[in-house]
């Protein structure tokens, strides 16, 4: 194999390495971690996916997924850097315009100049291709700083006629062979990616056209012989199939949720019915996920158009939420919501008939652009980082016999696609929807967009039987510390426990209250309006179990408890293990119970995302933007922030690659005197460019003498005269707030999918007229792998744990180091002379149920 092919492929193993171990802690003389990467043995593997594993699997069209895994030899680490010499890429945004976009292009470019590749905006998306001149200018590292926490698309964007003649594409091929460029890198919508596509098809006779009329020469035709095409996803309306998620969509729903939340206040004042129209021409998923993550009355979506008497059963739904208390409906419509016939559902029209069946004083708001607008969340930070990343490899390693790919999210993964076949599934779904083939429609878009639309029916529509004769006790508790989304997860159990005709109790102040026998009885409406709150309504102590064992059996006999939803923490999780222990003296204890994690430390083993996580990292994003807009005003400033986490560097890490720090300091990933000196090099050499500013993470507990004092004081001694060094610890502040559509969507999601468990368990250990349950998994944590969500015993996690350290031995985060480090601009020595340090990476495979 060519030395420069073996280059390549290394530097992808390390971007795309899919699990990175904890290294052992060092001593003062051994290298940093981040120079510590090599690939696993050798293995070159191919493998097909289909699009089950990616959304559904239902659906009938398989995709095939390109992933490969490579080694190289020692000597060849140091030429990482060499891999793009020689070779140019353009970016452009084409199409509407999505948060995070600017994220992606800032990796592309950053990326493609750690290789060596020369690196060109395209302004103006594909009209600026066309016209050429000053639209097309090359990029610097420099140019795209400060562009993370802006929404739109810095280097624009527009809609081109021009681009759809093959006049205006011959114009567009001049101009990139003039500049030497054949890598083009296009983020947009499907018509965008097709375009690509079609340009990509075309562009041998192009070259050829350009030769036969003088305006190239044949040096330059050859050199620019075959294009290589790498589409991104950027919708807001997340209706591009293949993808988990499209870059802006996570962004437009905090834009909505933002709405939702300021007009459930005044309609709460009013007792108003409020109809809100989202975007969604042609996918109902802006208005699916709002309805969860808010408790929507009811939604309409093109994909899933209301029986023929929806008008009467809206009304009934309406009045029976007035009924039980309720001062306020919501109703979600996604503007291209239809009814079975194909007959559009406005805004207007509901207005109309809620105001003439049941007299409500009743509101629209149609909320337009705004959707598009604003700051990106760390999701889309993250995803557009990651996927920048990623386009640039793919494009590097293209070949002419390389399809034209698209950058997709799998899970925690980044994967690549061929473009046409995506964009053919997406178009599937319309022709499906046009035809009127409603259940296919839903089949394709995915089974986690089925499984949001089935949590919702059941949430919506499904009214809780009157009589509870037959039915069994659950009782649903906080453990640990506070967590955006518990109350959503509380709500979600509650009522679908009610649905399944359960008698649901709640528990304040976790097991301490279980003790005590603080419990209560809850009804459909002590949960109303839970979704969008904060903190945790019910109390939560972090409290263990196991000293009062004997209180805790004496209350799950007293109210007849059958089994146990414990939403929280690591205390949760230990506290089950606990309960597991305690079955061998107590026979109370033998009740199925479930734990949801819900901590801002997302350090919950079998996990790889707990409730609240996402909220706490958009809260430290939305800090560190203002901390480095202060830093930019004053110059010369670098701000040290210390995170939370404990142990876990989940935090620190996440939020460094969202508002692009300069170093993250964690655990995982032991560090010593001379890293902080080599930290401190770095910024020194950044304050001779144009960006004078530096942001430092540090998690809490990332090393017991490397304290944020010390690394303050240590960072303004040696910047003197150069920076200026401030501190900021976030505290408490990471663990409040109302939670983000994530957090509140995947709370409900959770708190049902668990109690559909706990029914099925309760009766599976039904013995001889009571429960007994004394199996291993009777006893699980439900968590969120890939994308699935499963439950696995918390004594089969017991061996993945670091109790220490209170964190999962394996944490699927950090294998995003290496990305932090290189867009922060580091030198990253891959070439190490001591074999001793060196750890592996290895890849996983899930074949999993999506979630």
């Amino acid at each position: 194999m060519h030395k420069d092919e073996f280059h390549l492929k290394f530097f992808m193993c390390v971007i795309q390495s899919r699990q990175l171990v904890r290294t052992p802690q060092r001593t003062a003389g051994e290298a940093s971690t981040s120079s510590m990467l090599i690939p696993k043995p050798p293995t070159k593997t191919d493998t097909l996916k289909s699009l089950d594993t990616l959304d559904d699997p239902d659906t009938v069209r398989s995709i095939p997924v390109f992933k490969t895994e490579w080694i190289m030899t020692h000597e060849e680490h140091h030429a990482a850097k060499t891999l793009g010499i020689g070779k140019a890429i353009a970016v452009l945004t084409s199409g509407g315009d999505a948060q995070g976009m600017n994220a992606a292009v800032r990796a592309v470019v950053r990326v493609g100049i750690f290789t060596g590749a020369r690196v060109f905006f395209v302004h103006e998306g594909y009209q600026g291709l066309v016209d050429g001149g000053d639209n097309i200018k090359e990029a610097t590292w420099e140019s795209v700083s400060m562009m993370l926490q802006l929404g739109g698309t810095v280097i624009g964007s527009a809609r081109c006629k021009d681009f759809r003649e093959r006049e205006g594409r011959l114009r567009a091929a001049y101009n990139l062979v003039k500049r030497g460029i054949t890598n083009l890198c296009v983020i947009g919508g499907d018509g965008s990616l097709t375009g690509a596509d079609t340009f990509r098809s075309e562009w041998s006779d192009l070259l050829g056209d350009l030769q036969k009329a003088g305006k190239i020469t044949d040096e330059e035709a050859t050199k620019s012989s075959y294009l290589n095409i790498v589409g991104l996803v950027g919708s807001i309306d997340n209706d591009f199939c293949g993808t988990d998620m499209t870059i802006g969509t996570d962004s437009a729903l905090h834009r909505i949720m933002e709405i939702v939340d300021a007009i459930t206040t005044t309609a709460q004042s009013h007792q108003r019915t409020f109809v809100l129209e989202v975007m969604g021409r042609h996918c109902g998923y802006l208005a699916l996920v709002t309805s969860l993550s808010c408790g929507a009355d009811w939604v309409f979506i093109p994909e899933c158009p209301p029986d023929d008497d929806w008008e009467e059963h809206l009304c009934r739904r309406l009045s029976e939420t007035r009924t039980r208390g309720s001062r306020l409906n919501i109703i979600i419509v996604a503007e291209g919501a239809i009814d079975k016939n194909g007959k559009p559902i406005t805004s207007e029209d509901i207005k109309n008939l809620v105001v003439k069946r049941l007299g409500y004083d009743t509101r629209v708001t149609v909320l337009g652009h705004v959707q598009r607008g604003g700051t990106p969340s760390a999701f889309d930070r993250i995803l557009g980082s990651r996927m920048g990343v990623e386009a640039v490899m793919a494009l590097l390693e293209g070949t002419p016999d390389t399809p034209a790919c698209v950058v997709s999210l799998s899970g925690n993964q980044a994967v690549r696609l061929p473009l046409m076949e995506c964009v053919q599934v997406t178009k599937d779904v319309t022709k499906a929807m046009g035809e009127k083939k409603f259940d296919e429609a839903l089949k394709l878009r995915g089974r986690s967009f089925m499984n949001n639309w089935e949590v919702y029916k059941l949430l919506a529509h499904v009214r809780p039987p009157v009589s509870k004769s037959g039915s069994h006790t659950v009782a649903v508790m906080n453990v640990g510390a506070p967590a955006a989304g518990m109350n959503a997860a509380v709500r979600s159990t509650v009522r679908i426990g009610l649905i399944q005709g359960n008698r649901v109790l709640v528990v304040h102040d976790g097991f301490e209250g279980l003790a005590k026998g603080q419990i209560e009885e809850a009804g459909w409406s002590y949960v109303g309006g839970w979704t969008g709150q904060g903190g945790s309504k019910l109390g939560t102590k972090r409290t263990l179990p196991k000293k009062s064992f004997e209180q805790i059996s004496a209350n799950i006999t007293k109210f007849n408890i059958q089994g146990l939803v414990i939403i929280g923490g690591f205390e949760a999780y230990t506290g089950g293990l606990e309960l597991m222990e305690g079955r061998k003296q107590f026979d109370e204890l033998c009740i199925p119970f479930v734990v949801i994690p819900a901590t801002v430390s997302n350090n919950v083993p079998g996990s790889d995302f707990s409730v609240g996580a996402d909220t706490a990292l958009n809260t430290i994003c939305t800090t560190c933007d203002r901390i480095k807009q202060s830093a930019a005003g004053t110059k010369r400033r670098v701000f040290i922030i210390e995170t939370m986490g404990g142990y876990c560097g989940y935090l620190a890490t996440m939020a460094g690659l969202a508002a692009g720090a300069d170093a993250a300091y964690i655990f995982e990933e032991p560090f010593t005197i001379r890293d902080l000196q080599a930290n401190v090099e770095h910024l020194v050499q950044k304050m001779k460019t144009t960006v004078k500013r530096g942001l430092v993470l540090r998690n809490e507990k990332c090393n017991e003498n490397y304290t944020t004092d010390f690394i303050f004081n240590l960072y303004s001694e040696e910047g003197k005269g150069i920076f200026d060094s401030r501190k900021n610890v976030l505290g408490h502040m990471q663990q409040g707030g109302s939670p983000t559509p994530f957090d509140r969507n995947f709370a409900t999601k959770m708190g049902a999918k668990a109690m559909n468990w706990m029914s099925g368990k309760i009766k599976e250990s039904y013995r001889n007229g009571r429960i007994f349950a004394n199996t291993p998994d009777s006893g699980c944590v439900l968590g969120m792998r890939k994308r699935a969500l499963l439950f696995q015993p918390v004594t089969e996690l017991r061996d993945q744990t670091d109790f220490e350290h209170r964190i999962p031995k394996e944490q699927w985060w950090l294998k995003l180091r290496p990305i932090l480090k290189i867009l922060a601009k580091y030198e990253i020595d891959l070439d190490t002379s001591d074999h001793a340090h060196l750890e592996h990476i290895t890849r996983k495979r899930s074949g999993e149920a999506a979630v």
